[in-house]
């Protein structure tokens, strides 16, 4: 049973929250030439984050329920280990507390919060199945969590745009998981293919602006983990190795928001984040990422 709702709840995926989010509040810190806040800050900005995730990646199932019964019927819910109503309790609770913590920091986090609770609830009960707006709300979620972080540091959201980076990246891995049931989706992987480059470019860009270049390591790192799987995916097209892809792609945003710590200066931080990347894969081991 406890194993059901923790394959609920996907603590891999949780846990690249964690990088999502102090990658805004070091962002925050490169663009305002400001140090790191308090502790305190940090810890409820985090918190936050990962319990908003939770609440999305909950509902995910719960709004997926009938169609799970015959695409996933190994999924808790349709296997009737965790009843529908009780994930729907499980996601407003985290919801509901996500946005209390934000609310500790500030109120322009607390916005961010609760617009993050809409894009999730937009995209699990509407946009998902639309070709365009799936992907597009699903990154939403991803830059406002960004947003979230940088929100520490109210001011610094005049860099709002920033958003649009993992928009980009997370519009691409959703675009590949469209063939992680039946495969064969060699166009969706191609367009994804390019906003991959695109990221990543946009990376080297504020690594060479910013003139922290050991980022570049980081960079490297995130760009193979990201390019080998896609490319195998590509090549044969089977469903198991667009899983993996989709897989890959969404761990290795802990390395994406390592490479942004990293061009701000905060190297240590950096090489913090990175140390979540073992224990997400291993979580994703035991705990299916999609």
């Amino acid at each position: 049973m406890l194993k059901a709702w923790i394959q609920l709840i996907r603590p891999s995926n949780v846990l690249t929250a964690i990088s999502d989010v102090l990658a805004g509040v070091a962002l925050a810190c490169l663009f305002l030439q400001s140090e790191l806040p308090e502790t305190g800050s940090l810890i409820w900005i985090t918190l936050s984050s990962m319990l908003l995730y939770t609440g999305g990646i909950v509902f995910n199932d719960v709004f997926d329920a009938a169609l799970d019964k015959i695409e996933r019927p190994e999924r808790p819910i349709p296997s009737g280990k965790v009843k529908q109503s009780s994930a729907a309790i499980l996601g407003t609770i985290a919801f509901s507390l996500g946005c209390f913590l934000a609310y500790q920091v500030n109120m322009t986090a607390f916005y961010i919060s609760l617009a993050i609770v809409l894009m999730c609830l937009l995209y699990n009960g509407k946009a998902k199945h639309h070709f365009i707006a799936g992907p597009i709300v699903m990154g939403s979620c991803r830059g406002l969590n960004l947003l979230l972080g940088m929100a520490v540091l109210p001011d610094s959201l005049s860099y709002f745009y920033l958003a649009i980076v993992p928009i980009i990246y997370i519009a691409a891995v959703t675009n590949i998981s469209r063939g992680e049931v039946y495969g064969n989706n060699k166009t969706a992987i191609l367009v994804s293919m390019g906003l991959y480059a695109l990221v990543i470019l946009t990376l080297i860009y504020f690594a060479f602006v910013s003139k922290n270049y050991l980022a570049f390591i980081f960079i490297l790192f995130f760009t193979v983990m990201i390019a080998s799987p896609l490319f195998k995916a590509l090549k044969s097209l089977a469903p198991q190795d667009v899983r993996k892809s989709v897989k890959f792609g969404v761990l290795a945003l802990i390395l994406m928001n390592a490479s942004w710590i990293a061009i701000s200066g905060y190297w240590v931080l950096a090489l913090a984040i990175c140390a979540i990347l073992p224990v997400s894969i291993f979580l994703a081991k035991k705990f299916a990422v999609t």
